[in-house]
């Protein structure tokens, strides 16, 4: 095959999350956020959520993997490998300890001042999330998180200090990571930080748990109300403090396809797809769907939008769409078939995908799918912020980590990526999932492993913390050298 390269400016790079990395979590000023507070736990055991630290439990983000004393060693091996970007998040309560602070916490700001000016170093542009599964603990406990539009201000009052703090270091922003999740039983710990619903497990073999429960469901989507204002008065504020600022939404955005063409199952796939668009059309269009009346009904959910509230929405669309994409799911409601479980999506078994140890399935078609659905849909230009897979990684005799794998899967999510491109969407940067090792996000393991750049550190947190180039470390600064050309030429 001739070389085909992706558009001259493509944004390269990697993604990590604030709770999932920095560690140091009472370190330099820091309050507690609600993740701080998972214990650690397996594919088959869940997570748990404790509102107070208890001295016999382990909690990964206690340590991460220590960025926060690491990241000039990690920045500068992510410049090895060639990055335009580094999406990376902001803790809100490294900023704010207790989210309503009056005056922000200097050491915080220092911290990421003095990250941004090492990613300046070796320009590489910094994608900041201002939020990514982390509400502060105090506000959890004071006003029930995302239920009290309290919280609003407070987060734009956030959000506004990062603007002005960081004005000139950084350009393109995030609002919420994976706003959608909110919209789920474990999005009362990950989205919204609601406590008195009730949720201390964090299981991914139940991501359908108490889902009818109506009083339950009417504080999620209250709480993803608050955060669509929080999110449009953001990029409003945003833009006026630097006109210069890109700021998009991220939304977690799988494939949902019938498990057959039993008009059912399509029916059911479509209305999968609505956990998607319902987000995406009131952040991207500024109002929210022509379904979504029936939606929240069908969950028992009644939701209040003023006049006030629609003007707010109207004023703070986005920018850009950003999303995360990992699997894709299926719908079946005619008969018993097997189900997957893997990063909280729970659907059909599909008899066309091999599946990782996660249970989550191999699919870049669908990469290429839901790109294309996503800017028929909106037209604006698309940022994937998360890709990747996550795998049991082993250490060689010699320190090598030949992980073969991860290499195939880039390639292969490289392709759809560059064939949908080809069929005219506007995709403008790519982040793998994370460029190195991190605290898995659904299971709190390290075992499962993402990274192009090994961390020594095992579940338990015994380690030295030592990084290791992988293989795919040399062929993801490969792929960048040649502006993804070399995915055409290679593993054919």
């Amino acid at each position: 095959m001739s070389k085909v390269q992706f558009p001259k400016n493509f944004l390269w790079g990697g993604a990590t999350a604030a709770y999932q990395c920095e560690g140091a979590w009472q370190e330099g000023g820091k309050g507690f956020a609600v993740t701080d507070l998972l214990t650690a736990g397996t594919r088959r055991e869940p997570r748990i959520f404790t509102e107070e630290v208890d001295p016999n439990l382990y909690y990964p983000a206690k340590l991460g993997i220590d960025y926060y004393h690491h990241y000039k060693e990690d920045i500068a091996l992510f410049a090895e490998m060639g990055f335009k970007v580094y999406r990376m998040s902001v803790s809100w309560s490294r900023i704010f300890p207790n989210g309503d602070d009056e005056k922000p916490n200097q050491k915080g700001l220092d911290f990421y001042r003095s990250v941004f000016k090492e990613c300046k170093k070796y320009n590489i542009e910094p994608l900041v999330s201002i939020m990514h599964h982390d509400t502060p603990l105090a506000l959890a406990k004071k006003q029930d998180g995302w239920v009290s539009r309290k919280t609003v201000n407070d987060y734009v009052k956030y959000a506004r200090t990062l603007f002005e703090e960081y004005k000139g270091l950084v350009h393109y922003w995030i609002t919420f990571n994976e706003i959608n999740m909110t919209m789920n039983y474990f999005g009362d710990i990950f989205g919204a930080g609601i406590l008195s619903n009730g949720t201390t497990i964090v299981d991914i073999n139940s991501a359908s748990s108490d889902t009818l429960a109506p009083e339950k469901q009417n504080k999620r989507f209250l709480a993803l109300h608050h955060q669509f204002l929080a999110s449009a008065l953001t990029v409003k504020a945003g833009h006026e403090i630097d006109p210069t600022n890109k700021i998009g939404c991220m939304i977690s955005s799988e494939a949902h396809y019938p498990y057959s063409c039993n008009p059912i199952n399509v029916l059911a796939a479509q209305n999968a797809m609505r956990k998607i668009w319902y987000c995406g059309d009131v952040q991207v269009r500024g109002e929210y769907s022509y379904f979504a009346k029936s939606y929240l009904e069908e969950k028992g959910v009644t939701l209040e939008v003023s006049e006030e509230d629609k003007a707010i929405l109207k004023e703070g669309k986005v920018d850009f769409y950003s999303l995360s994409y990992y699997t894709s799911g299926t719908e079946c409601l005619d008969q018993e078939v097997d189900n997957d479980s893997g990063n909280f999506n729970i659907g059909a078994s599909n008899p066309y995908l091999k599946k990782s140890d996660w249970g989550w399935a191999f699919d870049p078609d669908g990469l290429r799918w839901i790109l294309n659905e996503i800017y028929g849909r909106y037209g604006i230009p698309i940022f994937i912020a998360e890709n990747g897979l996550g795998a049991v990684d082993e250490v060689g005799a010699d320190g090598t980590v030949h992980d073969e794998y991860r290499i195939q899967y880039l390639i292969d999510h490289a392709k759809a990526m560059k064939k949908a491109i080809d069929d005219g969407v506007d995709l403008f940067g790519y982040t793998w999932w994370g460029p190195i090792d991190l605290v898995s996000a659904s299971t709190g393991e390290m075992k499962k492993r993402y990274g192009f750049i090994y961390v020594d550190l095992d579940n338990d947190g015994n380690g030295t913390l030592e990084r290791k180039r992988k293989d795919s470390f040399y062929y993801y600064k490969k792929l960048i050298q040649t502006n993804g050309s070399c995915i055409f030429e290679d593993k054919d």
